[in-house]
């Protein structure tokens, strides 16, 4: 139950932070045991949590995104948070932090160790990674940072397709994954440190889905990095042409003219993935938008996409995306023909039946 003083929770900022993450943390925190008796014409209880924008020296920050941050404290005036949490980063996947924000993550790592919970949100996990706190531990990150946060991090397990981890001593750190899964970060620390119907109510309010689908499902399969190796720029261009054809990672080799255990190495390294492994993404990347466009057969899309064996197609798929072929269509292709009328010009009203289109010649 909300305890009798409010939780301060630390909302840590730097330049790259997302202000909708950033902001939309704060004021679902701060709606907690409000909106709701607001709107039932309840008397107000004391809030459960105090939200604190907070800055590494407490002065203004210019985040890249545009907007200008006017933080509520430094990290010295909130050492005694109870739950310090990190929004979303606007940083590219494969771009370390270096050091530059070291001193935060030092004083998160402060945090945690004086008892605060720790949380996440989306790629916000590139700056708790830092810390070291997630070593050993199971985490999760947007589906498009956990290759790089797994290349540079091996000894913590990531798991894209989890919106939700909570993890480490006592479950202290808690990290969401991909994109809005931030609400689900909200709601959990509403439900623990307030009250599950608590948490409830401002789901309600905010018409806020508890029941998300995996982030895998929304990944892009063909996302990479940057390559600066020219040959094998020049087979991903070839096999995003041709993924259908038989013998790919055969005909790439004899495009790249290396020989062949230089080229997967070389693949390997440029892109994460074995050329086949590479082969596959493009071709179950292609099957989900024929899915969601499209009333194709899931046969037809497979051998369409280069699968001879539907029954293999689909549990590839399901492997890769979390989903069946046919649950994918169900879901995306709703999305998609929501979207399309979203997007379409409205249609002219049909003329009503008391009054013709043209007048009679003689009336006019």
């Amino acid at each position: 139950m909300p305890a009798s003083k409010p939780l301060t929770v630390a909302l840590l900022v730097v330049p790259e932070v997302s202000a909708s993450t950033l902001y939309g943390l704060y004021d679902t925190l701060r709606s907690a045991g409000r909106h709701w008796q607001l709107m039932h014409g309840e008397a107000k209880p004391e809030p459960p949590f105090r939200p604190l924008v907070v800055s590494r020296d407490g002065q203004p920050v210019q985040l890249e995104s545009g907007p200008l941050v006017k933080p509520d404290a430094s990290l010295a005036d909130a050492q005694d948070a109870t739950i310090v949490c990190i929004s979303t980063l606007e940083v590219p996947p494969d771009e370390s932090l270096g050091d530059r924000y070291d001193a935060e993550a030092a004083w998160v790592r402060a945090c945690f160790d004086r008892g605060a919970t720790v949380a996440s949100a989306c790629s916000g996990a590139v700056l708790l990674a830092r810390t070291r706190l997630l070593d050993g531990l199971e985490a999760t990150s947007h589906w498009a940072y956990c290759d790089a946060l797994r290349r540079e991090y091996p000894g913590t397990r990531w798991h894209p397709e989890r919106t939700l981890v909570a993890t480490g001593d006592d479950q202290r750190i808690v990290m969401a994954g991909s994109g809005v899964s931030w609400h689900l970060l909200a709601m959990h620390l509403i439900a623990r440190f307030a009250a599950p119907q608590v948490a409830m109510q401002v789901a309600r309010m905010k018409l806020m889905d508890l029941n998300a689908v995996s982030p895998v499902a929304y990944a892009s399969l063909k996302y990479t990095g940057r390559n600066a190796d020219l040959a094998i720029t020049r087979c991903q261009q070839w096999a995003a042409l041709n993924y259908a054809a038989a013998a790919p990672v055969t005909q790439m080799v004899a495009l790249s003219g290396l020989p062949e255990r230089t080229f997967k190495r070389r693949f390997a390294l440029a892109t994460g993935m074995s050329p086949l492994e590479y082969v596959h993404a493009l071709r179950i990347e292609e099957a989900k938008q024929m899915l969601a466009s499209g009333d194709a057969p899931v046969e037809a899309i497979a051998l369409e996409v280069g699968y001879q064996d539907a029954a293999f197609f689909g549990r590839l798929f399901r492997r890769k995306v979390s989903m069946t072929p046919a649950q994918y269509r169900a879901h995306f292709g709703k999305l998609a023909r929501r979207l399309a009328a979203a997007t379409s010009p409205p249609s002219p009203p049909m003329p009503s039946a008391a009054t013709p289109r043209s007048a009679p010649q003689a009336m006019r």
